[in-house]
């Protein structure tokens, strides 16, 4: 243990708990992580506390990683609910230019719950790609999808905010981040951007990697002694040349100045816990982004069975991670995504809590939200249900 304890911030009546947990959470960490956590509860904010580092406070921005996702695929959800997209019409329909290689009959629902099995390209992508979302839908429109569409599903991880934001783009004239911008971000004042402005680089940390001890180290390769399969290095651009380390890819300037739709977004816990508490209840004064039908929809199990790339089962609504599957202190109907770095963003409808968590060094071992985020939403549950 590092004895490393010291918490900023404040937290409502009721939510002591939820403090003194994450100041736990903080004392186990070999390495500052960088933390913080941010909760609102019916649209009223909760919690906000971050790690006393010496240079972590509750205004850092870093990068978020898949956080991004639940941006991008906002903006889908609300063009689905105003009837500008189908979920089931074919995503050639927008983008015909993607119905080479047997793609013709994919649907948007397909896409938005990584079916369509376009996770990458043979040779991987050059990082001045990875950052660009219109350079990564040109070179992914002729790929042939890595397995026969709809038979399977496997995390497109770097790519999906490209494959769908192509569609929005055809359908609207629009970028998924112009209308994250003028549609959420900018009208609830939120600090989650897709498309940092070079004004608040100062406020931006750079994303560290994680830390393992010996004994972490090797117990993860002895689990894993083949490394990354086939299908997650080329999901992850594991296959480029040299592959992509996502810590140098976060704290690219150019992946933070487009805000590449999938993992470039650039935030903090304040941002993405208010992003979710507005799509859920009233923020600001403003009523709900999301009706309760776009809701079911969207955080429906549309992927029963096992993640090819990743391995995890029953992942994905449309869109988003179904957080309720992996937590059990949440409702069936919370939605949400993890983060790289161990991060967590999500809402839960059933309790009305909306949840960031966000960290600057990666958690290990790696791949969604980091294990402490299960001690945390407990307590928040918890706090939620007494208050």
């Amino acid at each position: 243990m590092s004895g490393r304890a010291d918490v900023k911030g404040t937290v409502a009546a009721g939510f002591e708990e939820v403090r003194e947990e994450f100041a736990a959470v903080l004392a186990e960490e070999p390495h500052s992580p960088g933390a913080q956590l941010s909760v609102h509860l019916h649209g009223r904010p909760v919690v906000d506390l971050w790690e006393e580092d010496g240079a972590t406070t509750g205004d850092t921005l870093t990068g978020v990683f898949s956080i991004t996702k639940g941006a991008s695929h906002l903006v889908v959800a609300l063009l689905v609910q105003e009837g500008v997209l189908e979920l089931d019409r074919e995503v050639a329909h927008y983008w015909p230019e993607f119905a080479a290689e047997g793609k013709g009959g994919v649907t948007l629902r397909e896409l938005l719950s990584h079916q369509a099995g376009v996770i990458g390209v043979e040779g991987g992508f050059t990082m001045a790609e990875l950052a660009d979302d219109r350079l990564l839908a040109e070179r992914l429109a002729p790929q042939k999808p890595y397995w026969e569409p709809g038979t399977a599903y496997g995390y497109h991880g770097m790519v999906i905010g490209a494959l769908t934001g192509e569609v929005v783009r055809r359908a609207t004239g629009r970028s998924i981040q112009e209308l994250f911008e003028e549609r959420i971000r900018a009208p609830y004042g939120l600090d989650l951007h897709l498309g940092l402005p070079e004004e608040l680089e100062a406020r931006y940390l750079e994303v560290r990697p994680a830390e393992p001890t010996p004994e972490q180290l090797a117990a993860f390769r002895a689990e894993r002694p083949d490394g990354p399969g086939a299908l997650m290095a080329v999901a992850f651009n594991y296959n480029s040349t040299p592959p992509t380390d996502l810590t140098a890819f976060a704290n690219t300037r150019a992946v933070r100045a487009l805000g590449q739709a999938s993992a470039g977004g650039v935030g903090n816990a304040r941002g993405a816990a208010g992003m979710y508490a507005a799509m859920i209840g009233e923020l600001d004064g403003r009523g709900p982004l999301l009706t309760p039908a776009t809701i079911a929809e969207f955080s429906r199990l549309h992927t029963p069975g096992t993640d090819v790339v990743v391995g995890m089962p029953d992942h994905f609504g449309l869109g988003f991670e179904l957080p309720g599957l992996v937590y059990p202190s949440l409702g069936a109907d919370a939605f949400g995504h993890a983060g790289a770095t161990g991060s967590l963003a999500l809402a839960d409808p059933r309790s009305g809590v909306a949840y960031g968590y966000v960290r600057r060094r990666f958690a290990f071992p790696p791949g969604g939200g980091a294990v402490e985020n299960h001690r945390l939403l407990a307590a928040v549950i918890r706090a939620a249900g007494n208050s």
